[in-house]
């Protein structure tokens, strides 16, 4: 069973704009923190953004402050990251994570290690 399916991605001219889902499995995802990572060709896994378990607090890297927006559904037990302004140095494979081991956590936690549980990845790409 995959827990979190990620879609939304695609090929886009930079400037332009996608939004990505994260579809979780189960409705005890909708209890966890979210997060949203990258990775380009070559480089390691970065954090882009955070929310907390019911969508109060928010965290972003600083590369895509004011650009990006992650949000989520819990009816739906769905993530979101709504992704303007798009820069083709944004071009990478996109992951949803969840940390299942703190429920009702906040949206602090920006490492790898801080997060069990993730998605297969989509990928994202933006044309100059």
């Amino acid at each position: 069973q995959v827990d979190l399916v990620e879609s939304g991605g695609g090929l886009v001219q930079a400037g332009g704009s996608l939004r990505l889902s994260c579809a979780a499995s189960r409705r005890t995802f909708s209890q966890l923190r979210m997060a949203w990572f990258r990775q380009a060709p070559g480089k390691e896994r970065e954090f882009v953004a955070a929310i907390s378990w019911n969508g109060g607090t928010t965290n972003y890297a600083d590369s895509v402050k004011g650009r990006f927006t992650i949000s989520r559904d819990n009816a739906k037990i769905t993530t979101y990251l709504q992704m303007n302004s798009l820069k083709p140095e944004d071009t990478a494979v996109y992951y949803c994570a969840s940390d299942t081991s703190r429920y009702f956590s906040g949206a602090y936690y920006t490492d790898l290690g801080s997060y069990d549980c993730w998605g297969q990845g989509t990928q994202v790409t933006v044309s100059s």
